[in-house]
């Protein structure tokens, strides 16, 4: 119903900037709040942002001031912009969206495949 697939990753050194992206595709007006999760080798699964539908954000406190999540609806996509990137930010990143009503099926929300960024020092 909802697919989501993440771009953008790659390495890069540490005090560098990279930029995630997430295109939704499908029934998109089922989504409702997105985010970015964030898994690292041998790690829990971690929040690391999320945006609402009306545009207000929260972070992580490993990644405030740091890091910024916009979205744009028009175009279907979802927005990481990291900068001052530390060796700790090394981690597969998942792009995530909550499902907006219970009428966009079972699933109460939806994962993306991941893309994995490396900080290097």
């Amino acid at each position: 119903q909802v697919q989501l697939v993440e771009s953008g990753g790659g390495l890069v050194q540490a005090g560098g900037s990279l930029r995630l992206s997430c295109a939704a595709s499908g029934d998109t007006a089922c989504i409702s709040t997105l985010g970015w999760y964030r898994q690292a080798p041998g790690k829990e699964r971690e929040l690391v942002a999320t945006i609402t539908s009306g545009a207000s954000t929260n972070y992580a406190d490993s990644v405030k001031g740091r890091f910024t999540i916009s979205r744009d609806n028009a175009k279907n996509t979802l927005v990481l912009q990291m900068n001052s990137l530390k060796a700790e930010d090394t981690a597969v990143y998942y792009c995530h969206a909550v499902r907006a009503n219970r009428y966009c099926g079972n699933a109460p929300y939806y994962w993306g495949k991941g893309t994995l960024v490396t900080v290097s020092s």
